[in-house]
């Protein structure tokens, strides 16, 4: 891929590949903090979608204090036609739940994030939720407006998408992916199946 291509790497997700879970509850524990996360699959598929299945890949090692570690690599293409693989990592420790999975899951993640893939979840707003009486969120969280990806235009423009507000973000991953030259994986739609 080429280097001027990996902003696509931070495109907004839909909504409905964000998940959600409870942070801190108030006292009375009717509502909770809203903390929005990204599946290790909806990481591995953005990077399928944007880099080819071929042009990236990921490592573990053993993290100090017993967590681990995954690099992410992406080959880029320069503009002389060099190439090279560039590697950005980060760290998790192994989860309560599924120890090895949960910390393997979270490394993944977080050296995501270094490539930009859901690092604007970071800057949304606080928000709390009312939480039902087993602690789950009564509703669904929503993403406030300024953090979606731009509406799909009803017909293809031969102009480039606009860059997003000031952090210069591509606005919609739909008009990426539309983008892209045909040949993606085989049988896969436009939009590709949610994992």
């Amino acid at each position: 891929m080429k280097a001027s291509d990996l902003r696509r790497l931070a495109v907004p997700f839909p909504p409905a590949d964000v998940e959600w879970k409870p942070g801190a509850t108030t006292r009375d524990k009717s509502k909770g903090l809203a903390m929005a996360y990204l599946t290790s699959r909806a990481v591995q598929q953005r990077f399928d979608d944007v880099c080819g299945p071929a042009d990236w890949r990921n490592e573990f090692r053993e993290g100090p204090g017993g967590g681990v570690l995954c690099g992410i690599s992406v080959r880029v293409e320069r503009e002389d036609g060099t190439a090279e693989w560039v590697t950005k990592w980060d760290g998790a420790d192994n989860s309560a739940v599924e120890a090895v999975k949960g910390g393997l899951s979270g490394a993944t993640k977080r050296a995501a994030v270094q490539w930009g893939v859901g690092r604007y979840l970071y800057e949304m707003p606080a928000t709390w939720v009312r939480l039902d009486e087993r602690g789950r969120f009564a509703e669904t969280p929503q993403i406030p407006r300024a953090f979606l990806p731009r509406p799909e235009p009803r017909a293809q423009s031969a102009r480039p998408a606009p860059q997003a507000r000031s952090q210069g973000r591509p606005q919609s991953y739909a008009d990426e992916r539309r983008q892209r030259p045909q040949g993606g994986r085989p049988g896969a739609s436009a939009s590709g199946p949610r994992r």
